[in-house]
């Protein structure tokens, strides 16, 4: 996620730390740095401008330039200006105190609308609410069916009237939602240009019947300042109560996360981080930040390894550290976690101290996993449990059933052996009682 802008932060980062002091001199090429590390990014101008002059303020000043580690207070100060920016604290979602909760969709055509508005109602959905998806989106060919498809996947029923006025569907759909006391109704319009006048006015007559509790624009947010426009015209026309943006696992610059909130004055929700239907995660301006001055995010890691290892599972693992018995078995199975656990550049990014240029000379694809476990499943579980009995033979055969080569056969079982002496450590770290993570 922001792969380029965390990037270019990190050298700014990095010269910071060694500074014994702040002078004038070092706050004015800083400033020009990040000056350039944002324009660069695709953030507005203004917005740039202005968080620079602040950053400057607030750097110049007999408070920073005595204090006992300069470079790492000049740091706190980019930090905290950025989570400024984003709105500091996360907005949650506003729930009707009576009735239904009637989320308003919009967005431009592929902005990624239809998936967020399931992602949507997955996250409701886990969190024990009722929720009933509504295509209104007419025009699109199989919008309808794009929809019912991805909904089945999380078992959210759909209405639809097939191409029948939008208005009259969405309306229809709030009062079917009511004689079945469904929770959240999400109502799923069709993307539109903002220069298209007569779609704008369609909109603006859904939400003038249907009096929605949320009125949620989906952004592109590969799009950059693009995405800040097509929301400003969005929120004239309807006065919309906050943007999700979409794509983020994508290459995206980072401009318009940066830019939206303070341009429309708007609270980012949620951002779209996988094309999976869980793929959605909370705008968290301190985590976001963290995330993009490559601090990492070890809350959201935490969450996620949460949702995937069972307590008892952690336990198992540790005892087994503690006694280094790690196998290749317990591979396999860390593996499949990770895989649950989202994108494995994205994940790498939330562990704190991680250099960006280590990551880069790591082999994150995902397909690596999937080809290293399809080489451990080949393998019988003996040889999982005892790799020294796979001699030359045994190799080729293992290449055989998993499609794979002798040569990359042979360097997963010199990377296992590498990872059993890195778990033998990570395993006297747990008998001294250091956490070492979720994971091991």
């Amino acid at each position: 996620m922001f792969d380029q802008i965390t990037e270019r932060f990190d050298t700014v980062l990095r010269n910071l730390r060694g500074l014994g002091k702040i002078t004038d001199k070092n706050i004015q090429e800083t400033a020009r740095e990040i000056r350039r590390v944002l324009l660069e990014a695709d953030v507005n101008f203004q917005v740039t401008r202005d968080f620079v002059k602040r950053v400057q303020d607030r750097s110049s000043g007999t408070k920073v330039l005595k204090s006992v580690k300069p470079g790492e207070q000049f740091i706190k100060i980019i930090h905290d200006e950025l989570v400024t920016l984003f709105g500091k604290e996360p907005v949650p979602l506003e729930f009707a105190k009576k009735g239904q909760t009637i989320i308003l969709m919009a967005g431009l055509q592929g902005s990624g609308k239809t998936a967020t508005c399931v992602k949507l109602a997955n996250r409701l959905n886990d969190q024990g609410k009722s929720v009933l998806l509504v295509a209104a989106d007419v025009y699109r060919p199989a919008a309808i069916k794009q929809l019912q498809v991805l909904a089945e996947e999380i078992a959210v029923p759909v209405f639809e009237m097939g191409q029948d006025d939008p208005v009259k569907i969405c309306t229809a759909a709030i009062e079917e939602a009511a004689l079945s006391k469904i929770d959240c109704v999400i109502l799923d319009t069709a993307g539109r240009l903002h220069v298209d006048g007569e779609m704008m006015v369609e909109i603006q007559q859904i939400a003038e019947a249907v009096k929605p509790t949320e009125t949620l624009f989906v952004a592109d947010g590969m799009t950059g300042q693009d995405a800040v426009h097509s929301a400003q015209a969005f929120n004239e026309a309807l006065e919309i109560t906050g943007t999700i943006l979409t794509k983020l696992d994508g290459d995206a610059r980072g401009g318009a996360a940066i830019s939206i909130t303070t341009v429309i004055k708007k609270p980012v929700k949620f951002i779209g981080i996988s094309e999976k239907t869980d793929g959605l995660e909370v705008f968290d301006p301190q985590r976001m930040a963290d995330r993009i001055l490559g601090l990492g995010d070890v809350v959201t890691l935490v969450e996620k390894a949460q949702k995937v290892v069972a307590e008892s599972e952690a336990a198992k693992m540790q005892e087994k550290l503690l006694e280094n018995r790690f196998t290749l078995e317990d591979f396999n199975t860390q593996l499949k976690q990770l895989q649950k656990m989202g994108n494995l550049n994205q994940i790498m990014g939330m562990i704190p101290g991680v250099p960006r240029k280590m990551m880069q000379g790591m082999d994150l694809d995902d397909r690596q996993l999937s080809w290293t476990k399809a080489m451990i499943n080949s393998m019988t579980p003996q040889e999982r449990n005892n790799p020294q009995l796979i001699n030359g033979q045994r190799r080729r055969r293992i290449a055989a059933g998993s499609g794979r080569s002798v040569q990359e056969v042979n360097q997963l079982l010199k990377q296992f052996t590498e990872m059993q002496k890195m778990m033998k450590n990570f395993g006297k770290m747990k008998s001294r009682g250091i956490r070492v993570g979720p994971f091991i």
